[in-house]
């Protein structure tokens, strides 16, 4: 406590915004640097997805950019709100630190009472229980609605929901009439008519329980082709991810083009879903020959072994993205039921709590804060989140400068209130 009773007799400009000393200028500057790094996030973003849903002529003309500009002055506020009232609290500081130390000291309690463990491997068991949880209520009638339904329903595929709006007659009927017209195909295509009449063989021979819904395919080949199919949605995901970085070197190094196709994440994003559609749908037959039934419960035994797969890329953000959003489900499931009271505004109260813990981090302990948020954030201020004077806030005990060690701001003594340590002339 005794890092509490001390003090730092600097002001704003000496601590936060270091590269001017006017407040009024460094806040134009932040915000304008945020707005432009909002505008470049948001608007391809909405962009695609209005291409990618197929919007009318009058959603381009009239709801497209306002909903851009929405979204980007959300993400601005956030940076300009931040800086204005750093410089208008002052010693705000002290109330961050203290936000920092009670989740500190909650985190210490859980140790000591045996509740909190550091796990190996802990995001793939948050993942495993996750993906038990989100599966089971994907095989519940009306248990998902909505893009998760969708999402879970174009992973795993239909055949694993367990009301469908067809018979097992119709769709035989159906996949009969499917072969009858490969069948009809002019004989020029004949290579491909006899590796698919092979795999046709393949399916239509091999074993599947009578509860597996999955018709045109016996249950090995069924596993196979989702791994298949995954896999490559996997490989591909990865592959149109790393376009911009790979083009941007087009002509300095083109060598780096062959790492677009050969580069080790993209494997392991493939392999992750690949087995994790392989893993659930083998467990769910599995059970299904053993018990001589289909029942919604396999799902989360099936949804357990599935989420196994995230060794091959492991990931923390996305198991506690889900995590988190299974949190949200289960609460909105209770409030139809009535088992738990609705919190207006809940939301926008987590979130704000949840970003002062960030920039709190962000500002006392950069080292634990998430690497890829930090580099948001430096994108997002154009690189002045960096140039706090970190220094000045070590008092607080919290390795402020941990990461920026050496740097020292290059500060006008006219507007500091202590002496720079390295004074530079200003002419």
């Amino acid at each position: 406590m005794a890092a509490l009773s001390k003090s730092i007799p600097h002001n704003c400009y000496e601590i936060g915004h270091t590269w001017h000393p006017s407040c009024r200028v460094s806040f134009l500057q932040v915000t304008w640097g945020a707005l432009e790094e909002s505008l470049k996030i948001y608007a391809p973003l909405y962009l695609i997805a209005a291409i990618l849903r197929k919007r009318k002529l009058d959603y381009y003309l009239y709801k497209l950019l306002p909903e851009i500009l929405q979204s980007a002055s959300f993400l601005t506020a956030n940076g300009a709100l931040y800086i204005t009232f750093f410089c208008t609290l002052r010693r705000g500081l002290l109330t961050i630190y203290m936000a920092n130390l009670a989740t500190e000291t909650l985190f210490r309690m859980g140790v000591a009472r045996g509740a909190i463990t550091t796990l190996r491997n802990g995001e793939v068991l948050l993942f495993c229980i996750t993906a038990a949880m989100y599966m089971f209520f994907f095989r519940c009638k009306d248990g998902l609605k909505g893009f998760t339904f969708s999402a879970l329903r174009f992973i795993v595929g239909k055949e694993e929901i367990p009301t469908h709006s067809y018979s097992p007659e119709a769709a035989y009927a159906k996949v009969e009439q499917k072969r009858e017209k490969q069948e009809e195909k002019p004989r020029r295509m004949h290579i491909i008519y006899l590796v698919r009449k092979l795999v046709n063989l393949i399916c239509k021979h091999g074993p599947r329980h009578r509860c597996c819904k999955h018709y045109e395919d016996n249950c090995i080949s069924y596993c196979i082709k989702g791994f298949i199919r995954m896999f490559s949605v996997g490989y591909l995901i990865q592959c149109c991810l790393r376009i911009p970085s790979a083009f941007r070197h087009l002509f300095t190094k083109p060598s780096r083009l062959l790492s677009l196709f050969y580069n080790k994440e993209n494997f392991q994003l493939g392999a992750f879903l690949g087995s994790f559609v392989s893993i659930y749908k083998g467990t769910s037959c599995f059970l299904r020959w053993i018990r001589n039934l289909d029942d919604e419960l396999h799902a989360i035994i099936a949804g357990f072994l599935a989420g196994i797969s995230m060794m091959f890329y492991k990931s923390t953000t996305i198991s506690m993205y889900l995590a988190s959003k299974l949190v949200e489900t289960m609460y909105f499931k209770g409030i139809e039921a009535g088992k738990v009271p609705y919190f207006p505004h809940a939301d926008t109260i987590i979130y704000s709590i949840s970003t002062a813990i960030c920039f709190q981090a962000a500002v006392m302990e950069v080292q634990t804060l998430r690497p890829s948020y930090w580099k948001f954030l430096l994108r997002l201020t154009k690189g002045r989140f960096a140039v706090m004077n970190r220094k000045a806030l070590d008092v607080f005990g919290t390795g402020a400068s941990k990461h920026f060690q050496g740097f020292v701001p290059r500060l006008d003594p006219r507007y500091t209130v202590v002496k720079p340590e390295l004074p530079i002339e200003f002419s």
